[in-house]
């Protein structure tokens, strides 16, 4: 099965020249934990979460308001294409420790593929549930 089949292919993004605080806004109006970050061309640049958002900005005592998305986001994401195998696209995500990985073409965001999305399908239940249990596996507890 291919990522295309299974990824969810309208994505809320934001631009690289947004202030943290849009992004906190549309994050809280849309229930999302992270947003993927692109250029004027919608090529993706990073990713940023809520976790970003307090740790690299508010903790910082930096204004949300007038601190750029490209000051606090995540740069050299893994990503996939919407032609790879979700097994692939699982083993992804297990090596970069996220739940969501964006599904680009020729850098584009294109979609983007969650653990979730992949538990869906039962065939590749036990991919979810090793790229889960190894990403919770690494959580530092303080």
């Amino acid at each position: 099965m291919k990522v295309c089949d299974i990824m969810t292919g309208k994505v809320i993004s934001m631009s690289q020249k947004e202030p943290v605080s849009a992004a906190a806004r549309l994050m809280k109006r849309h229930n999302l934990g992270a947003l993927p970050v692109c250029d004027d061309k919608g090529c993706l640049r990073g990713m940023v979460t809520d976790r970003d958002i307090v740790t690299r900005c508010v903790a910082m005592d930096l204004d949300p308001a007038d601190t750029m998305l490209r000051e606090i986001m995540t740069r050299g994401i893994s990503t996939c294409s919407s032609q790879d195998d979700v097994g692939a696209a699982a083993e992804a995500m297990r090596r970069g420790q996220v739940r969501r990985l964006p599904v680009t073409e020729k850098g584009r965001l294109v979609g983007i593929v969650s653990l979730a999305d992949i538990a869906r399908w039962e065939s590749f239940s036990m991919e979810a549930a090793q790229a889960l249990g190894d990403i919770s596996n690494n959580i530092r507890r303080g």
